[in-house]
C-alpha cells in the first residue's frame, strides 16, 4: 500500500489534565501516515482519485483547534475517525502527536497509534 504523509503539522491546542493546560493553549505536533492505493490517481493525474494532504492539514488544524479534550487519547482517536469519515480511500493510518510542553524536563512526550480501516 501506498503512503501520503504530513509531517510536522502544528498546530495549538487546549488540552490536558492540569488547570494550568485548561487556560492556555499548547502547541502539538503531528506526523501523519495514511495508507492509500495511488494507482488510480497516477493514471488520471487528479485530485479527486486521491487523498487531498492539504485537505486533511486544515481539517486536523480545525478538529484540534475547536477540540477541549484532557488527554490525547481522545483526541488522536477523534482525528483517525475524522479521516476515516470523510476519506473513504484511506485504509490505515499511523499517526504521532508531540506535546512539547507538557513535561519541562523533556523536548517532547506524545503518543503514536496506528489504526486500520474495518
Amino acid at each position: 500500500m501506498d503512503i501520503i504523509f504530513i509531517q510536522g503539522l502544528q498546530t495549538q491546542a487546549i488540552i490536558g489534565i492540569y488547570e494550568w493546560e485548561r487556560e492556555n493553549r499548547q502547541p502539538l505536533l503531528f506526523d501523519i501516515e495514511m495508507s492509500v492505493p495511488i494507482h488510480s490517481a497516477a493514471q488520471s493525474d487528479d485530485i479527486n482519485d486521491t487523498v487531498d494532504y492539504a485537505a486533511v492539514s486544515s481539517e486536523v488544524i480545525a478538529l484540534v483547534d475547536a477540540s477541549r479534550f484532557e488527554l490525547l487519547e481522545s483526541l488522536i482517536e477523534a482525528i483517525c475517525v475524522h479521516i476515516f469519515t470523510h476519506h473513504a480511500a484511506v485504509q490505515k493510518i499511523q499517526l504521532s502527536v508531540s506535546k512539547p510542553q507538557a513535561v519541562k524536563e523533556t523536548e517532547t512526550v506524545g503518543l503514536r497509534i496506528a489504526r486500520q480501516r474495518t
